[in-house]
């Protein structure tokens, strides 16, 4: 990403950041790589690239094997540490198990930043269709228009936001057959996800796989995240895909909503005022 410096007169500074962070992204999508790699990736001189791997090894966030560079686990307590500290992890996490506990799939909770949906949580009561596949997705940020949670945050976000998320990602990339991938049908899909306060996932991200996804939102109604199951089509069917699991998903989120806004109560209540110093 090139960073305009002619007017900027410590952009040298910030395109020698920007730069670094496009090595770090390189050492995650291709899990490691070797400093001729990184180069080539980037369009870079070797010497160049060596420089940010030395200051990156300095300050540990990279570790070398055998040439190759790797990203150090410094990433997984920075990581952690943000996570933790979310409010909306923190209150949604014992609703989260205990969803999965209640209908025996696989619960997820996620939120949106940068325009991504970025998974915070799964849980599995059970060895589950595509755990692998799931267990990934937390490593990853993902779209939003091929999943339930994901759908279910666009439904209740303002519509030039979703319309700037879109054009982020470059359109609706297809991922399976029933993939909405044309911009109106997916504005028909968020319509009618907003009309029934829930989101459904019919094979649209994995096939043979479906979810059902609610919002979460605070007391002025913005989106927070939103809470998902998913399982097997052989489960989901019928009346408990249509039915009895969007009422579950839906009252869990609704349980997350008051205890969200018990804690904002509780804060707030702690904040000093001049009436009560």
């Amino acid at each position: 990403m090139a960073i305009d410096t002619t007017s900027d007169p410590h952009g040298r500074t910030l395109e020698t950041v920007s730069t670094t962070f496009e090595v770090l992204n390189v050492l995650m999508e291709n899990d490691g790589a070797k400093a001729t790699e990184i180069a080539q990736a980037l369009d870079l001189s070797r010497s160049a690239v060596y420089n940010h791997l030395t200051t990156l090894k300095e300050h540990e966030w990279i570790v070398n094997c055998d040439n190759e560079y790797r990203l150090s686990l410094k990433f997984h307590q920075f990581g952690i540490f943000v996570r933790n500290k979310s409010t909306l992890f923190s209150t949604a996490k014992p609703e989260v198990q205990k969803l999965a506990e209640e209908t025996g799939e696989t619960a997820h909770l996620a939120t949106e930043q940068h325009g991504y949906q970025i998974n915070l949580l799964k849980v599995t009561d059970k060895p589950a269709v595509a755990d692998e596949y799931h267990t990934e997705k937390l490593q990853k940020v993902s779209y939003h228009h091929d999943t339930a949670s994901g759908k279910a945050i666009l439904a209740f976000l303002p519509p030039e936001r979703v319309e700037a998320i879109i054009d982020k990602q470059g359109g609706l990339p297809r991922k399976t057959y029933n993939t909405i991938v044309d911009r109106d049908e997916l504005l028909e899909d968020l319509e009618e996800t907003r009309e029934r306060g829930y989101a459904i996932n019919d094979e649209e991200e994995i096939e043979r796989l479906r979810a059902v996804g609610a919002p979460i939102r605070d007391n002025a109604g913005n989106v927070l995240g939103a809470v998902s199951v998913s399982g097997p089509t052989s489960r989901l069917k019928g009346k408990r895909f249509r039915e009895e699991l969007p009422e579950t998903v839906m009252s869990t989120a609704n349980i997350i909503e008051l205890n969200l806004n018990m804690k904002n109560r509780i804060t707030s209540a702690d904040e000093p005022t001049p009436e009560n110093p």
